[in-house]
């Protein structure tokens, strides 16, 4: 299965010309094994729509890809990002009779009886669903996201290949264990997986929503719980102009840098107030209310961060923005992310020599793609492992670079980003930080306070050797959590008196 698949990707290459891409010392033979095995093959199209086509033909997996080329002109030719941009919701639908069948299938009932009207013509489709107007019985008007038939399949089989393929890498290039290839596709194929369970999707989206409830720069659908399956998922109809319909947008009247500001302080947001983030943020999948907020669909690929991991990024982004790279290594260094007899000086020196040329200027400038090329070069010199839970984070800051660019090319994104990263710091280490910690712990102090007398008894009772040592340390620790909520309380009740004494003198 898995070799009639490489076999196939070969064939798929060879038939659109691809290998015209390949460059660099051995691309010539390889090209004239293609050319001579495909003499038939007609390369008079655009190499963007070989492309395309090539892609769109190999499946869910390589037209992801394709998306996020899509959004990277200055890393890819002009020709080609135009042409792929076509896959973001323009992939070749699947009939109508399908679309009844799984609907069928997913209600156990004809659709005709679920739904007052169904329009059986898509007016979305993408590489893993595609999506349907319909209007339920009691008059709402809804969208509805069909899974394509055998979508399990396709993207199984593609997956067991990448497996195979990381597997190689790892073994045979110098440098494939440190960028971990098996766990990189080992988190792909969960996120992949996450995005064939609507239901999950729809759980995203409700949360999403909940996140950004009364927001004036986000608008998420309402999700009709009701009406969802696995298979299908069906939520609120929205009025919104697609984020790359520039000439529509100014004509709604919606100012065109506010919204690019907006766009990263809405990725911001999600990655360090809420760890929980969009992470398929293609112009496909984002849209402009009249109102001039995003509304943002397509949850299916979610990312998310821990508590250490949110820390440890801040650092970073404040660091970086405020050129401290000894706190750029540091923070390296304390998450793990390096080895760690490294040293902290020759870290700092690669790090000022890759970001020192980029500060203080427009979005149109920077441009982020080669700057994390140059990060991967410093990783490689410094032995520094891929994070593989910071995959989609990577992926979507860089489709955040190519929205913010695409809206407004002057966009400042260390000005836009730093309040936000402020924030996220100041509730981490400032009174709100204190008083989530201590209501987070108040439940174990609640249960093991109580229990000191009962340890004390049962330790004069018993004199089991061993027994009152252990007793004391375990008496200790409960002391010292007693006196930490006791100064917690003390730090709290000082601080209140001191806002209130401020406050009466002003």
């Amino acid at each position: 299965m898995r070799v009639s698949r490489f076999l196939r990707i070969v064939s798929t290459i060879g038939r659109h010309g691809l290998d015209e891409f390949l460059v660099g010392p051995g691309s010539g033979l390889v090209r004239l094994f293609f050319g001579v095995a495909f003499f038939w093959r007609s390369t008079a199209a655009p190499r963007g729509e070989r492309l395309r086509l090539a892609l769109q033909e190999l499946g869910p997996i390589f037209v992801k890809f394709g998306q996020l080329l899509s959004i990277r002109p200055d890393l890819v030719p002009t020709d080609i990002t135009e042409e792929l941009a076509k896959l973001q919701d323009k992939v070749p639908p699947f009939p109508a009779e399908a679309v009844v069948a799984r609907l069928a299938k997913a209600y156990g009932k004809p659709h005709a009886e679920v739904f007052k009207s169904f329009d059986l013509t898509p007016v979305a489709s993408a590489s893993v669903a595609q999506v349907h107007f319909a209007v339920l019985p009691d008059g709402r008007e809804v969208a509805v996201k069909i899974l394509r038939p055998g979508i399990d399949e396709i993207i199984a089989k593609d997956v067991a290949l990448l497996d195979v393929l990381a597997g190689l890498i790892e073994r045979l290039l110098p440098e494939g264990k440190r960028l971990r290839p098996k766990a990189v596709v080992r988190e792909f194929d969960a996120t992949v997986h996450d995005e064939l369970d609507l239901v999950r999707e729809a759980a995203s989206m409700s949360t999403v929503r909940r996140n950004f409830e009364g927001s004036p720069i986000l608008y998420v659908p309402e999700v009709h719980w009701d009406w969802c399956t696995r298979e299908v998922m069906v939520m609120e109809r929205i009025d919104a102009i697609p984020v790359n319909d520039i000439e529509a947008i100014r004509a709604a009247g919606i100012d065109i840098p506010t919204l690019g500001r907006n766009g990263v302080e809405v990725f911001f947001t999600q990655v360090f107030r809420d760890g929980f983030f969009h992470a398929d943020m293609h112009p496909g999948n984002i849209f402009v209310a009249r109102d001039g907020r995003y509304c943002g669909i397509d949850y299916g690929i979610m990312g998310t961060l821990t508590e250490a991991d949110q820390r440890y990024l801040a650092a970073n982004f404040a660091a970086f923005f405020q050129r401290d790279y000894r706190a750029v290594a540091r923070a390296h260094l304390e998450a793990g992310w390096i080895p760690p007899g490294t040293r902290i000086e020759e870290f700092e020196g690669a790090i000022r020599a890759v970001c020192e040329p980029i500060f203080d200027k427009p979005l149109r400038e920077i441009y982020f793609g080669k700057v994390l090329m140059r990060l991967f070069e410093v990783s490689r010199r410094f032995r520094m492992e891929v994070q593989p839970q910071l995959v989609l984070l990577y992926k979507t800051l860089l489709q955040v670079e190519g929205l913010g660019r695409h809206l407004d090319p002057d966009l400042d994104l260390r000005r836009t980003a730093q309040p936000i990263l402020a924030r996220f710091m100041n509730e981490q280490s400032g009174p709100k930080g204190l008083w989530r910690a201590l209501k987070r712990e108040a439940p174990h102090w609640a249960k093991t306070i109580p229990q000191i007398p009962r340890l004390v008894h049962q330790v004069l009772a018993d004199d089991a050797p061993g027994r009152l040592e252990r007793a004391i340390l375990e008496l200790e620790k409960a002391q010292r959590r007693q006196t930490r909520i006791l100064l917690a309380i003390a730090v709290i009740l000082a601080a209140m008196a001191v806002g209130i004494a401020l406050r009466e003198l002003l």
